[in-house]
């Protein structure tokens, strides 16, 4: 609920102020790799459907069955849509960082000043500290990853131990700005 004083006839937004956004980042997956290969197999799939559903024709050499033939696109197609509205998005307020990893967070996961013992931005390693792009558990102590694209990350060490990396295409820019509010550290 906000809170609003009138004061001379005007109104003023107190919580508005309080959680005023200071940084925000929204990222999807851009990878021309990515988008090339689901392109292809999604259309040589499609056109298979097309011509063995369609037109009649067996598609290949060994056609495979009509059900299996749906059953192998339509999960691609599933898989190619899930992807294309994959989106990461991260808010820095002052009372602490939001971050989305949408359609797997509905709503923002808020983690307060008083939560995090450090913050820093940093050069990461995708593929050998986590695995790859996504969602994902790092080996050997490196916590959780939040990332859609580059080798850049905002790194968060809680005060319980844990760690979560969070990708940023913006690294310059979300350094400035923790380093405005006095949460830039190490």
């Amino acid at each position: 609920m906000e809170e609003i004083v009138a004061s001379n006839h005007s109104f003023i937004n107190f919580q508005g102020m309080e959680n005023e956004i200071l940084f925000s980042e929204k990222q999807k997956f851009k990878q021309w790799w990515l988008w090339a290969i689901l392109l292809i197999v999604n259309g040589i799939l499609l056109a298979g459907i097309f011509k063995q559903l369609i037109t009649g024709q067996p598609f290949g050499d060994k056609p495979m069955s009509n059900l299996g033939l749906l059953l192998t696109t339509i999960p691609l197609i599933l898989i190619t849509l899930l992807i294309l509205n994959i989106r990461l998005e991260t808010l820095i307020k002052k009372d602490g960082i939001y971050v989305k990893f949408f359609p797997f967070h509905w709503t923002f996961n808020k983690f307060s000043w008083d939560m995090i013992s450090n913050s820093y931005v940093r050069q990461y390693s995708p593929l050998l500290e986590y695995g790859g792009w996504g969602m994902r558990i790092g080996l050997f102590g490196k916590g959780k990853a939040w990332n859609i694209s580059g080798d850049k990350g905002l790194q968060l060490e809680f005060t319980n131990q844990k760690k979560l990396l969070i990708g940023t295409n913006q690294p310059e820019r979300l350094a400035a700005t923790l380093e405005q509010i006095g949460h830039l550290t190490k």
